[in-house]
């Protein structure tokens, strides 16, 4: 019997999809390197693995965030971002670097719980809407809103359940503190919301545990306490627990950067008002804010993955932030002080860590760690802030002055020399002859490539 894919070695794998598909031996050669990490420990990660999925790691340099120098490693595939946010931490190092705080590791854990009434009435509701629907009688009805208010029918079931949590509140946090050595449950909330979904469930009670994770993002320990305190809930209320997971959207753990870029390194009085203008469209237009914020986790996201971090959910946590008010905005904000020189700032939140998840066994994330002499998860945080605060800064102002695509294609050349079939010393010679003529493509590239050949 053919062994299950997950069963098999990485080579028997890597046959396995060789006589599945078109691929030549090496192609397969390509997967089957993986670089500076053994197989057995990709295996440990992902399911099915196979190889490795490499990204350039480059430097970002001039960094100074509260008076300490840093090197940051950004892996990114995507050509200017490293440059451009080097230059802007250098000219923000002439406003005195990069002033940052990040508030303590609190991450939030949500227990769904569903009250016995909303419960009995939501199946009530679907056993009737199951009858009808099975039903051969010809008479129509109507009224069309079969959906019963749950508002009104269990209110009072709702604020028992509510007073019992909120009186055993010291009991359901030691039960949850039972599950940590390190974290710690610091408090507990209680929200009653109504279901605003297509399927009109009715109400439910949302129980958040408050945890300090410490140096640890804190996903495992948060869930594991989730489930820890699930049970009890369900046996002081009498009701259904139904999701027992941690929230993404860290709003206990903000991290707050600010930086003053002087008006003179930046280009001027002309290009500081047309930058504020940039930010003033960010902010009150939708399908530009997107854009501007994509900009920050350029460099948010860079270090992110450099340093082994759950990067979609500070993506998540970061947009669901962008629309708190309600409309999604410029996660960052730009004014002119008192002195005349530009001031950015930003707030979001960053759930990182330094501890626990891929940063104990991925040979290249604690080297990024290491060579940044980071001592704990809040002095990350704000690094990665300062990072999408500098790279942000660059997009604006290339988008004020000359345009993004002349810095952002001289970059790229080397890209497209790469792409046209340039090797060693040629990709340079490819690169710079495109920069010079302002012609940056494939068939130009080409075109120099067979001009070379012929010296």
């Amino acid at each position: 019997m053919q062994k299950k894919f997950r069963d098999m070695s990485q080579d028997e794998r890597l046959h396995h999809i060789k006589m599945k598909t078109d691929l030549s031996n090496e192609e397969i050669d390509l997967l089957r390197n993986t670089g500076a990490l053994r197989f057995s420990t990709i295996n440990g990660m992902v399911e099915n693995a196979i190889g490795i999925f490499p990204l350039p790691i480059g430097i970002a340099t001039n960094f100074v965030i509260n008076n300490k120098e840093y090197l940051i490693p950004m892996a990114i595939e995507e050509p200017s971002v490293i440059a451009a946010a080097s230059n802007a931490a250098k000219i923000a190092s002439g406003g005195g670097g990069f002033i940052a705080h990040s508030s303590d590791s609190i991450m939030i854990g949500q227990v769904q719980l569903i009250p016995t009434a909303t419960a009995a009435t939501t199946a009530a509701s679907h056993s009737s809407s199951m009858m009808t629907s099975n039903s051969t009688s010809t008479s129509t009805s109507t009224n069309t809103n079969t959906n019963t208010n749950h508002d009104s029918s269990n209110t009072s079931e709702i604020d028992n359940i509510i007073k019992l949590i909120h009186n055993n509140r010291n009991k359901i946090i030691s039960l949850a503190n039972t599950k940590s050595r390190f974290a710690k449950c610091i408090d507990l909330k209680i929200k009653h919301v109504n279901d605003k979904s297509i399927n009109n469930l009715g109400q439910m009670i949302i129980v958040e545990i408050l945890v300090d994770t410490k140096d640890a993002m804190g996903a495992n320990v948060v869930n594991t306490m989730c489930e820890a305190i699930a049970p009890e809930i369900e046996l002081l209320t009498n009701g259904k627990v139904i999701l027992k997971i941690l929230s993404n959207y860290a709003t206990e753990r903000l991290v707050r950067c600010k930086a003053i870029f002087p008006r003179d390194l930046i280009g001027g009085e002309n290009i500081l008002k047309r930058i504020l203008f940039a930010y003033a469209m960010a902010y009150t237009d939708v399908h530009r804010a997107v854009t501007h914020n994509k900009g920050i986790m350029n460099g948010i996201d860079s270090v992110a993955i450099a340093t082994g971090q759950d990067f979609r959910a500070i993506e998540a946590g970061c947009h669901a932030y962008a629309c708190r008010d309600g409309y999604y905005r410029a996660l960052t904000k730009w004014y002119q002080d008192s002195n005349g020189d530009l001031v950015g700032e930003i707030e979001v939140p960053m759930a990182v860590g330094t501890v626990g998840g891929i940063t104990n066994s991925h040979p290249i994330v604690k080297t990024c760690l290491k060579l940044m002499n980071v001592s704990n998860a809040k002095e990350l945080a704000t690094i990665i802030a300062a990072s999408g605060l500098a790279q942000n800064f660059s997009a604006i102002r290339a988008l004020s002055d000359e345009g993004i695509q002349k810095g952002h294609m001289k970059l790229h050349s080397k890209n497209i020399a790469i792409i046209a079939g340039a090797t060693e010393e040629k990709i340079e010679l490819v690169s710079r002859k495109m920069v010079e003529e302002r012609n940056v493509s494939v068939s130009r590239a080409r075109e120099i490539l067979e001009e070379l050949d012929k010296i």
